[in-house]
């Protein structure tokens, strides 16, 4: 195993970089999570033409290229660094993997072409409480006159402007996995306020929505996925520590206080040193993780529990330092400080808070 990346992944985590500057120079995080899509529509259709961000994780068979979930990793570590809102983690990963973990062939060649150019996907899965549960959800489906669904999904990751819509729902056979056309009159989306402003997130209504299985019954499928998003989200966290961490180094040599840098004071110096044992620590759980999804190791329940418990308190320890250590300003909303400080609890939240991933450690120990 090693822990380093190769020299074709800093060549795209810096292509990457290049591109979100760029572009970040024109429209910003606040303002891209203001738009009506909720994120930078330019910015998305030039990483999946240029970079062919979408395609990365999906085979060439579909209209992919082949790369493994380190790929798509190192893409979301530099998306968590800028906070850029983006649908990479709710499509490129989330939608892709459930088609790949569950889909036949006919199903694949039907979903991943579209995904791997860029269509905006979602996968309705979490229950009333906001809960992504392998062994049941909100959702009912029937088949009395061919599928339909009936039920709430909240916490949708870019579920209000998909066009490609997956969701799990309860069948006779245990939960599966369906594909529901998103102009179909029976399906509300509605677009839920989030912590963070830069995640786009949505609630869906079902109401006898017409649905096209993929399988009946994904549960082992879907404790994969769990593990994999899982992963994922903590690419977002290690990104958004880093710049956390850089931010506030940056700040502490800048701002003078009684007639000193703030950085020269020795008990900050100790703080800050906490804050990169925290994000490199992390960055080690993560990657270690991370090669657990992309080559698909016994013990990747195991991993992914371990770095997204770990990655969660590390990000929220980190973002909270950087709070303190900035001050007053940290506070306001034209300083960016705040927002990772957001990001930092939304994204403690998603797929599992830390406490929820170390119970699943005992079920392994």
């Amino acid at each position: 195993m090693r822990f380093a990346l190769s020299e074709e992944q800093e060549e795209l985590a810096q292509a990457v970089e290049q591109l979100i500057e760029r572009r970040g120079a024109a429209v910003d995080a606040r303002a891209a999570a203001a738009s009506e899509q909720g994120y930078d529509d330019v910015l998305w259709k030039t990483l999946c033409s240029q970079i062919g961000a979408a395609a990365l994780a999906v085979p060439e068979e579909y209209g992919g290229a082949g790369a493994s979930l380190l790929e798509t990793h190192v893409i979301l570590e530099r998306l968590g660094a800028a906070l850029t809102p983006s649908p990479f983690l709710g499509s490129a990963v989330l939608a892709v993997q459930a088609v790949l973990s569950v889909a036949d062939a006919t199903g694949r060649e039907r979903l991943l072409p579209a995904l791997a150019e860029g269509a905006v996907g979602a996968l309705a899965w979490a229950d009333r409480r906001g809960r992504w549960r392998t062994d049941g959800c909100d959702v009912r489906a029937t088949d009395s006159r061919g599928w339909r669904l009936s039920g709430t999904a909240t916490l949708v990751l870019d579920g209000g402007h998909a066009s490609i819509l997956l969701a799990t729902a309860e069948t006779p056979d245990g939960v599966g996995l369906f594909e529901v056309a998103v102009e179909e009159p029976g399906l509300t989306r509605t677009r839920t306020p989030a912590v963070d402003p830069t995640l786009d997130l949505a609630t869906l209504t079902f109401d006898g929505v017409p649905a096209v299985p993929l399988a009946t019954d994904a549960r082992a499928a879907l404790r994969r996925l769990h593990s994999v998003t899982s992963v994922a989200v903590t690419a977002l966290q290690v990104g958004g520590a880093q710049r956390s961490l850089d931010r506030t180094l940056a700040y502490l040599r800048d701002r003078v206080q009684f007639g000193r840098p703030l950085g020269s004071f020795q008990a900050l110096k100790h703080r800050v040193a906490d804050m990169l044992v925290s994000v490199e620590t992390a960055r080690s759980m993560s990657w270690a993780a991370a090669w657990a999804a992309a080559h698909d190791a016994p013990d990747l329940p195991l991993q992914a529990a371990m770095a997204k418990a770990w990655c969660s308190d590390a990000f929220a320890h980190v973002a909270a330092e950087s709070v303190q250590l900035h001050g007053g300003i940290a506070i306001t909303w034209e300083d960016d400080t705040q927002l990772y400080f957001k990001r930092a609890h939304a994204t403690g939240q998603l797929f599992g808070q830390a406490h929820e991933h170390r119970r699943l450690l005992l079920e392994h120990v």
